[in-house]
């Protein structure tokens, strides 16, 4: 399948003959180790089409390439590099947008940014006005994007430079007041004429003269619906229209048309349309207002979560307690968290007992237990206890400036379903401007006065809405995403918040899903050894081992005293066990499958394994290989408990109409009886880590969206395999970049809240899509055929917008299930 790049790339018939106006690129090329890697990449470049001179360096790795601008493209470039097999390193730059008002201006700065060198592409979010592009590292130039949104008639400027939370929350009021200020004056002038054209409709003799209804309507035209004109302008120099054209070209019309009849009375019957432009207004601007006011709620999640980062901490430096700004800590630093404080970055407890509470970054309810040697997170509130810790996590690092920016991802992604808004809205306006010229020729062929085709006209131009369908999927999107975190639910983008709202099947991994993740050995079964060497030898041979099993024999070990001796020759075998060499003694240490490597006879311990399995335990098997073969000392039982609220997560996914599935890499038996006790529906046992991904492919084959759950390394191909990877919050980095969601408590209760906000989210979508589509597809032929006035039409505008975020907002009341259950 061709990419966008390589598409734009076959129109293209054959290269300019001319070489005017040629472009220079330095790009940075990965993987290049020598001299014929360096020629391979010239000549992969040189095949592109209007590439006219090619240097690469390996020292810098930089590609030199001279083209023609009318022929080739970054894009091209980087595509020729891969092709060869290199790679161009990508990055991504967000920008701040000021001046967008519908989904037609989402559009038109999503197509400037496109154009810009080395853009891959351009996200636009109206919601949070901002603009997330991707492209080619170090081709990338945040200063040229701005200048492209800038010439479409926008602002932009990197996220970076834009003012800080707090300058940011200071510009926000005050815009907030000028709108709203400018309502209220807008309002006072425009409600004599709205109350004379209420008085029309009951005969009562109110009659402004047409000085004084000029008098009012200029000012709300000309100053407080400035605004309008000038994006209406920018938009006509970029030759593209928004909803401001639409709302300047309506309300134009009715002044310039009552001005007209001000001046030649004889050709109208002596009513004015004043109050049209001048409530049309008013209206627009309160719907803003409300608007505005309605989209800095859906922000409230970020703002609380910033909000955690206390100012100030206290560090002990040379023994004595300083107070230092939060944003000086370094790793290392040993800070002091009194009862009641918030942690302040990072840390690990070396001194202290008391209980933590992390509802706000990990939504777990209730406070919980910490004690030397135990994480803290930045931001979480101490109890009534004193702690000293040290700090492990900084600044971007820290876990709550991940989260923040995880959040903020998913808010500014854009939906696949939006898709679908974005082709509406790119014919939007210049269809709504050629059905009002219709309305107005229509209505004139039909006999009706010039003035009056005009007026429903106007009503046309006003009552068209796009900015409820450019808010529609983004606030429902970071409203939802914004709940979610708040619960403890990370939602990496937006795609991953639609795809889970279709999943059928969940696949679970086992160990530290399902079960606890901290397994004991129960039973040692001693063969050719004592059971008090086969824990020595199996204890030792593991030692420094980060996997689950490895840290239960450890445990074992540590608490019955056992001194361990030196390893070497250590050797991971994954899904499999381990090889090490114990005091000059080679070990085979794990399952039957690296039993049958070893060439052990796994026969005079089958009895004692089977009984073993059938209750419950994972069996590890120890030999010893020699000169004369592989000799089977023993065997090690380790038992995992199934965390407490497991069952009762898994029939919650069952009454969602989820297939639920358990992975491991444990025996048959043993994944049969955790598999009974849990409640899943199938079991898939003794999988190779590496074998993972492709029992999720198969899963999908038949089109069944499938969730995957894991928490290990040896998860990660399977997270990214799945539809959506569903990463426990308690497990490895690795797992939770690969994962579109995260759960940041080992609670498998949360899987099923995961869904539940996607389906939730989902729904606000499509119901926000429905009435941004019916305001239009009811409103404007309403508008055409005469039976709706323009200031009826100007309120319905103003108001589906407010109506579609409302909505949104009632997705703050969605509250995770597993929560309830505590």
């Amino acid at each position: 399948m061709k990419t966008a790049t390589a598409r734009k790339l076959d129109e293209v018939a054959t290269p300019s003959e001319t070489r005017h106006g040629l472009a220079t690129l330095t790009l940075r090329v990965d993987g290049m180790t020598c001299a014929s890697c360096v020629a391979r990449v010239e000549r992969a470049i040189g095949k592109v089409p209007g590439v006219d001179r090619v240097s690469v360096n390996l020292a810098s790795e930089r590609a030199e390439v001279r083209y023609d601008p009318a022929w080739a493209t970054p894009g091209a470039l980087a595509e020729a590099i891969a092709g060869a097999g290199y790679s161009v390193p990508g990055e991504t730059v967000t920008l701040a947008i000021e001046g967008m008002t519908c989904a037609s201006c989402v559009g038109r700065v999503e197509r400037a940014l496109a154009k810009a060198p080395g853009v891959l592409s351009a996200e636009v979010n109206l919601a949070s006005e901002q603009a997330r592009v991707s492209g080619l590292a170090g081709v990338l130039d945040a200063g040229v994007l701005a200048e492209a949104v800038g010439r479409a008639g926008y602002a932009a400027v990197p996220l970076a430079e834009a003012p800080a939370a707090e300058d940011g929350e200071a510009a926000a009021q005050r815009r907030l007041r000028r709108e709203r200020n400018a309502v209220i004056l807008a309002a006072l002038l425009s409600l004599p004429l709205v109350a004379q054209f209420i008085a029309g409709f009951f005969d009562v003799g109110l009659r402004l003269s047409p000085w004084l209804q000029l008098a009012l309507a200029t000012p709300v035209q000309f100053v407080f619906g400035a605004g309008f004109y000038r994006a209406a302008w920018k938009g006509l120099r970029a030759l593209t229209g928004n909803m401001d054209l639409l709302v300047a070209l309506g309300t134009s019309a009715a002044y310039g048309l009552s001005l007209a009849l001000m001046i030649w009375p004889a050709y109208g019957d002596g009513h004015l349309y004043f109050e049209a432009s001048a409530v049309i207004i008013t209206l627009v601007l309160l719907g803003r207002w409300l608007e505005h006011r309605a989209k800095r709620s859906t922000t409230a999640a970020i703002r609380a979560l910033a909000e955690l980062r206390p100012a100030t901490a206290r560090v002990l430096r040379d023994g004595a307690e300083v107070e230092v700004p939060a944003d000086a800590l370094v790793e290392g630093d040993i800070v002091v968290v009194r009862p009641g404080e918030r942690v302040p970055a990072d840390a690990t407890v070396i001194d202290g007992e008391s209980e933590v509470d992390e509802a706000l970054i990990t939504g777990e309810s209730l406070p919980v237990p910490r004690r030397v040697g135990d994480a803290i997170i930045g931001g979480a509130i101490n109890g009534a206890g004193l702690l000293r810790a040290r700090v492990t996590g900084v600044g971007a690092e820290s876990m709550l400036a991940r989260i923040i920016r995880l959040v903020e991802s998913a808010q500014a992604s854009k939906a696949p379903v939006q898709r679908l808004v974005d082709r509406v809205a790119a014919v939007f306006v210049p269809v709504v401007m050629a059905v009002a010229i219709v309305t107005f020729v229509g209505w004139w062929l039909a006999g009706s006065d010039p003035a009056a085709a005009l007026v429903t006209a106007v009503s046309v131009l006003v009552i068209a809405c796009p900015c409820a369908l450019g808010l529609a999927t983004p606030t429902a999107i970071m409203v939802g995403t914004g709940v979610a975190a708040r619960a403890g639910i990370l939602i990496k983008d937006a795609e991953a918040l639609e795809h889970a709202h279709r999943m059928r099947a969940v696949v679970l991994d086992k160990t530290g899903t399902l079960t606890e993740g901290r397994p004991s050995v129960s039973d040692i079964a001693p063969l050719a050894a004592a059971a008090e060497e086969i824990l020595m030898l199996a204890a030792s041979a593991q030692v420094g081992s980060e996997h689950p099993l490895a840290r239960g024999v450890l445990a074992r070990a540590k608490a019955e005293g056992v001194a361990l001796h030196a390893v070497s020759e250590f050797t991971s075998h994954a899904g499999r066990g381990i090889t090490a060499s114990v005091d000059g003694r080679a070990l085979w240490f794990g399952n039957r499958r690296l039993m049958a490597e070893a060439g052990a006879d796994t026969a005079p311990g089958e009895d004692a394994a089977t009984a073993l399995e059938n209750a419950g335990n994972t069996v590890m098997w120890l030999a010893e290989k020699g000169a004369d073969g592989a000799t089977l000392l023993g065997l090690v039982a380790v038992r995992d408990s199934v965390k407490a609220r497991a069952p009762a997560a898994v029939a919650r996914l069952k009454r969602l109409g989820i297939e639920t599935l358990m992975l491991t890499g444990d025996n048959r038996r043993t994944g049969e009886i955790v598999a009974a006790e849990v409640g899943v529906d199938r079991v898939l046992a003794e999988v190779l880590p590496e074998d993972k991904a492709a029992e999720v492919a198969r899963l999908r084959a038949d089109g069944t969206v499938v969730g995957m759950v894991g928490d290990g390394i040896n998860d990660a191909p399977a997270l990214a395999a799945a539809d959506v990877g569903i990463a426990m919050g308690t497990g490895t980095d690795v797992a939770m970049h690969a994962a579109g969601l995260t759960l940041m408590r080992g609670d498998p209760a949360l899987i099923a809240d995961a869904i539940d906000i996607s389906r939730a989210t989902y729904r606000k979508i499509l119901q926000n899509l429905f009435w941004a589509f019916i305001y239009n597809v009811i409103g404007i032929p309403l508008a055409a055929a005469g039976l709706l006035s323009p200031v009826f039409a100007g309120a319905a505008m103003a108001f589906s917008s407010v109506s579609v975020v409302t909505n949104s907002l009632s997705l703050r009341r969605w509250r995770p299930a597993a929560a309830k259950e505590v």
